[in-house]
């Protein structure tokens, strides 16, 4: 990593602690939770600030995005029609052809381990060679 890059993921970092901070209620404690689970599964994730507010998570192209809402934090996983989920954590965009998303709402918790193996799933997409074929929303 550059120093320009390395002080711009500095920089994402702060501003996801600072969109945490702002939210002061469930969805910021949903998505501080989110972001832990994300670093345990890839400690080289790199965070990332896009679109003009929406926090981003990397390895090689995006593996996902969290946003938040009055209801919900949503979180795309940017191949997520291309990942296996036994665990059928994906219960938003199943319609799409490459996108698949979890909408977490108040009280609700995502399973941990599961969660993890959609991002190690989607590192491992992103650092292969070959491009998987959508899989289609059952």
């Amino acid at each position: 990593m550059t120093k320009s890059e390395s002080s711009n993921a500095e920089r994402a970092a702060e501003l996801i602690d600072r969109r945490i901070a702002e939210l002061g209620d469930w969805r910021g404690e949903t998505l501080s939770r989110m972001r832990k689970l994300i670093k345990e599964a890839d400690p080289d994730v790199v965070e990332e600030w896009k679109w003009m507010g929406t926090p981003v998570w990397s390895h090689d192209g995006i593996l996902c995005t969290g946003e938040s809402y009055k209801s919900i934090v949503k979180l795309t996983f940017a191949k997520g029609a291309s990942l296996e989920d036994p665990a059928r954590l994906f219960n938003s965009s199943l319609d799409g052809k490459v996108r698949r998303a979890i909408d977490i709402h108040e009280g609700e918790e995502v399973d941990a381990e599961a969660f993890k193996a959609l991002i190690r799933a989607a590192v491992a997409l992103n650092t292969s060679a070959g491009k998987a074929k959508p899989r289609r929303a059952k």
